[in-house]
């Protein structure tokens, strides 16, 4: 018997299984049990555990999300491989070709993978091929459409510089490096980037997690968020004092960034500190020159770190985290996630009403009612 705080989604479009839909009460959890059982920000906040349900399916903090979710919200794997982490960040999707590219872990390189969406089928899997990318573009980490292409922001490996790179979205995926110091000096290691909405220009975080996880030299700038044009060459500082400045996205008119601070993980030496930032925050973009301005704190998430950002036409923010894609209204108001019971590093839209989400070895398909900003700029 399904709990009274439980309702049921319809049978999902493919008819293969029913995709719950849980409506939480915030008021039934706002005082626990003083004797616990509490827990950390690793583990997975479940407000009805002994419900016995599993994941994925959508919780519900506040019913504007079922405008978000849509009558019949299903979610799915659609593509999967146990043998090694090929979806672990940068998503890119091409909409001309309907082609999506996923970028692996770094044990293996952090290899760009290519899936044609078109290939989807109601009931199977689908497949994968592993880019043939050149040896200067060394461990992929962030992507996002760029001029029809993809771009990739690198961590950089060893003394090899971290970079911007430009990928050719056809065979034989010529790559293009846009960027790979500042003034002559190396980066520290890239980690996402976004191009503007209204100007162009391409946004990118740098982090120390290259130093942090072994691979990278002790860092020589502050983990800082900066402006390129690649048309002048133009590169400057627009934010700083992060701990590790992570995702990053756009307002739908460009006004407002968003920053997702995932200075609780500190990577292989620093490991997991509580008392660091886990947060977004929010910027306006100021008008004349894109530096960002009147910071705030916009949400602090409750599982893991925030990771990868998008938003949809309508402003809100889907930010991955520790237990999946969290979903915020443009004010920072948890309206509910789309529940994976793991990590996910990072999600996009690819077409209307649909989104995928990443989890290291799986690639989750969410259709939803709502739909993503144009990325493809």
């Amino acid at each position: 018997m399904i709990p009274s705080f439980l309702s049921l989604a319809a049978f999902g479009a493919l008819g293969l299984c029913q995709t719950l839909v849980i409506r939480e009460d915030k008021r039934a959890f706002a005082v626990l049990d003083p004797n616990g059982p509490f827990r950390n920000a690793s583990q997975t906040f479940e407000p009805n555990p002994t419900a016995n349900l599993t994941a994925p399916y959508f919780q519900v903090y506040d019913e504007r999300f079922m405008d978000i979710l849509g009558p019949n919200p299903t979610i799915r794997v659609i593509v999967e491989n146990d043998t090694f982490s090929f979806a672990h960040d940068g998503p890119i999707w091409i909409p001309e070709t309907n082609q999506l590219f996923t970028t692996g872990g770094r044990i293996e390189g952090r290899p760009v993978s290519m899936m044609n969406l078109n290939d989807l089928t109601p009931t199977g899997l689908i497949n994968f091929t592993i880019l043939p990318l050149d040896d200067a573009v060394q461990i992929n980490n962030g992507g996002t459409p760029f001029r029809g292409d993809l771009l990739l922001v690198t961590t950089g490996s060893g003394p090899l510089p971290p970079s911007v790179v430009r990928v050719n979205s056809r065979p034989p995926f010529n790559t293009t490096i846009l960027l790979n110091n500042f003034y002559g000096r190396q980066f520290n290691s890239l980690n996402d980037a976004k191009v503007h909405p209204l100007s162009r220009a391409i946004f990118f975080t740098d982090v120390s997690y290259g130093f942090e996880n072994g691979f990278r030299p002790a860092p020589l700038f502050p983990n800082q968020v900066y402006r390129f044009d690649p048309d002048t060459g133009d590169v400057r500082v627009v934010a700083d004092g992060f701990s590790q400045c992570n995702g990053i996205a756009f307002s739908p008119d460009g006004r407002t960034a968003y920053i997702a601070d995932s200075g609780e993980s500190q990577g292989q030496i620093g490991g997991i500190q509580p008392t660091l930032p886990a947060t977004i925050y929010a910027f306006d973009v100021m008008s004349d020159t894109q530096a960002f301005a009147n910071r705030r704190v916009f949400a602090f998430i409750d599982t893991g770190v925030p990771d990868g950002l998008s938003l949809d036409t309508n402003g809100n923010v889907y930010a991955g985290c520790g237990d999946g894609t969290e979903v915020f209204d443009p004010k920072g108001t948890l309206l509910g996630k789309i529940f994976l019971g793991v990590s996910s590093a990072n999600m996009i839209f690819v077409g209307p009403k649909r989104l995928v989400l990443m989890a290291d070895t799986k690639i989750f398909l969410a259709e939803i009612a709502a739909e993503g900003m144009d990325l493809d700029l």
